[in-house]
């Protein structure tokens, strides 16, 4: 076997809202299954790597999400470091970059559109059909629970956006608020590894009363080889290899995609997940593509 060297930047803390130890129990496991393949692994978290003035290494893995330690990271990947998931892939699951990608790609997605959070206009909501909005910071992931909120009314959405504003955050993404069920699955492009599940039924969410405003599971049949093939389209668009979402099912079997997100927790697989997350690291390393 090839040893390679490869230097592990961690997630923040801050940036896993109610998954920090199954975040660091992903990440931990990938990089024992990464030795047990013969690569020599140094691990360090987002703000060691901030205060490196040289990275000497060639080959990272990360699942970091600190805006400056994106950016590091593309320099690095600009200048031919390997990094995977690839920073530009990261920033391309913040939610604006996200939804602009999905929407332009023809992935099938609840109807979204970007405003500036001083939005307090009509169109956009005319344009969406159905009972409630689910308003999103545009900018970045959740790091809180207000973060991603429900509306069931436009008075309430754009008093979401005023708030959003207040916060200085820049823009939001209205979503459609889609009926079905409620799907949460887990993939690595690349490979035959997806695992899908009903999060309510197994008590893994983030919000509670999330499961409220969407309601118990109602178990539509549907096509999961049909989902697992749009969700690896969907990473494919946005560039990165170890991914999860979400998805609602309607009741006609259709799905559409509501979330997609660089490098999840893989929490109820993630025995199964981790060998086959180094596998692929290992093998995108080996072969420097």
């Amino acid at each position: 076997m090839n040893e390679l060297k490869i230097l592990g930047v961690h997630r923040n803390k801050k940036f896993s809202p109610n998954h920090i130890g199954n975040d660091d129990a992903i990440f931990s496991q990938t990089a024992k299954e990464l030795e047990k393949l013969g690569c020599r692994i140094t691990i360090c978290c987002e703000d060691e790597f901030l205060a490196m003035e040289t990275v000497n290494y060639s080959k990272i893995f990360t699942m970091a999400r600190q805006k400056q330690v994106v950016a590091k990271l593309q320099e690095l990947e600009r200048n031919g470091t390997q990094v995977l998931n690839s920073a530009f892939g990261i920033e391309n699951c913040f939610r604006t970059n996200l939804t602009n990608a999905l929407n332009n790609a023809n992935i099938p997605v609840a109807d979204s559109y970007i405003v500036p959070t001083d939005y307090q206009g009509d169109d956009v909501f005319d344009q969406i059909k159905g009972k409630g909005y689910w308003i999103k910071r545009g900018d970045f992931h959740a790091i809180h629970k207000e973060d991603v909120s429900f509306a069931a009314s436009r008075e309430e959405a754009k008093e979401i956006l005023r708030e959003y504003a207040l916060r200085e955050i820049p823009d939001a993404v209205i979503s459609q608020h889609l009926v079905g069920d409620l799907v949460k699955f887990y993939g690595v492009r690349g490979t035959d590894f997806f695992f899908w599940f009903y999060p309510y039924d197994a008590n893994h969410h983030k919000y509670a009363d999330y499961q409220q405003i969407n309601g118990n599971s109602v178990y539509y049949p549907f096509s999961a080889e049909g989902l697992q093939n749009t969700a690896n389209e969907a990473a494919g668009v946005v560039g990165i290899d170890i991914y999860g979402g979400d998805a609602i099912i309607g009741k006609e079997g259709d799905y559409r995609i509501i979330d997609l997100n660089d490098w999840p927790s893989f929490a109820p697989c993630r025995d199964q997940a981790a060998g086959r997350i180094a596998g692929r690291l290992y093998q995108r390393f080996l072969n420097n593509n």
